[in-house]
């Protein structure tokens, strides 16, 4: 797929949806991203100068990073110093008609600048705004910085992650900002809903409301057991490597050249694995028949099935195992992605060419909608490209840019 051209599609799930992002680098703006991949129409406020800095992160063709393509495709570029008040004030204007707005500045930003939500919402009650923070809006943390760093540490999850008795590790993306974007267009959403629900004479677009989004909640929100279990047992879950506590087998193994891993914890699946790696004395074991008899025994059954995976290529391992319908895989590099033909077939490998002709491929839209698909249709803009189109196109027609 290019999209160097503009490409016109018939219905989008959420066309006529004006969302102005204010947000920078990931939380705010993956939650915009996912709005506009949806057909909501978006404009990204950038401040003078670099812009946000996502644009300079990580691996940069002619100044600009590549990741830009992924995070702000689909979006407009207006460059407005919410700094200044006389910017503040167009921001206000933009806000003015808009059915969302997303920030995730630290609590109180928005307050000292004038731009708190009773204040956007007087003109526009139907005004749904995505407020994303390290630790919330309200509480004693509130005012602390918070980065996705120190929400997966305090969220539980860094905890978690590693191997026994060393330094807990990350794993290699912002996790935390991730998750709680997505939390956050589910309040979005739910938001939207309601205000449906409320449409009154005073309220033509229906009332809107606060969706207050904390990274370190929406970590919290993935950990499963974690607390049920101390709070129960008093049991404080540790961190155990590439294994699933409680759940055997489940683990990476080892295989002559490279890794893969494994999902053996069903108890159907358990004896056909058992069966593939010639341990039908496991299989048959009436004392594993079940995951609470299995998970005692976790160690003998992981040293069985590493001691098989270890002198065969990560190939055979996979043909063997997925004609009996085990659950296996291979530990995918982003070669391996690229590279995948499932990858192709779902759509999730999409080619964009930017205006100086580099050609990157981007991840696809999830999810897959049957009747109003996502669709990539505009660019990750040049900052400030839409700035004169959007402002002057407010009442006012002002603007000093």
């Amino acid at each position: 797929m290019n999209t160097t051209e503009h490409v016109a599609i018939p219905q989008s799930a959420l066309s006529g949806l004006k969302v102005i992002e204010l947000g920078q680098l990931i939380a705010g703006p993956f939650a915009a991203k996912t709005l506009a991949d949806f057909g909501a129409d978006v404009i990204k406020i950038e401040p003078p100068g670099q812009g946000d800095p996502l644009r300079q992160w990580r691996l940069l063709h002619n100044g600009t990073s590549v990741w830009w393509q992924v995070q702000s495709r689909n979006k407009k570029s207006v460059v407005l110093d919410l700094r200044q008040p006389d910017d503040r004030e167009l921001a206000k204007a933009l806000i003015a008609d808009a059915d969302v707005v997303i920030e995730n500045f630290k609590p109180g930003v928005m307050e000292a600048w004038g731009m708190s939500y009773e204040e956007l919402s007087k003109g526009n009650p139907g005004l749904v705004m995505l407020r994303v923070s390290g630790f919330g809006q309200t509480g004693p943390y509130r005012d602390r910085p918070g980065f996705a760093v120190v929400a997966e540490a305090m969220g539980g999850i860094r905890h978690l992650s590693g191997e026994p008795g060393r330094v807990p590790v990350r794993c290699g993306v912002s996790l935390g900002d991730t998750l709680a974007a997505l939390h956050g267009v589910i309040g979005i959403l739910l938001a939207l809903q309601h205000r449906n629900h409320t449409v009154s004479p005073e309220a033509p677009k229906g009332r809107g409301q606060v969706v207050d989004v904390a990274l370190y909640e929406s970590v919290f929100n993935c950990m499963e057991s974690l607390l049920p279990e101390y709070s129960a047992f008093g049991a404080v879950r540790e961190p155990a490597g590439s294994a699933l506590p409680g759940v055997a087998p489940s683990n990476a193994y080892r295989c002559a050249d490279g890794q893969v891993v494994i999902g053996g914890n069903g108890d159907s699946i358990f004896k056909r694995l058992m069966v593939a790696i010639g341990r039908d004395d496991l299989a048959q074991d009436p004392g594993l028949s079940t995951n609470a008899g299995r998970v005692p025994r976790v160690g003998e059954i992981d040293d069985a099935i590493a001691a098989w995976t270890a002198t065969r290529p990560v190939a055979q391992v996979l043909g063997v195992l997925q004609a009996v319908s085990v659950p296996v895989g291979r530990i995918y590099t982003a070669r391996d992605i690229a590279e995948d033909p499932h990858y192709a077939a779902r759509d999730m490998l999409l080619n964009v060419t930017t205006p100086d002709g580099l050609t990157v491929q981007v991840p696809g839209i999830v999810p897959k909608l049957s009747l109003t698909p996502g669709q990539v249709t505009r660019l990750a803009p040049a900052l400030g490209q839409d700035t004169e189109a959007v402002l002057g196109a407010l009442p006012s027609a002002k603007s000093n840019v």
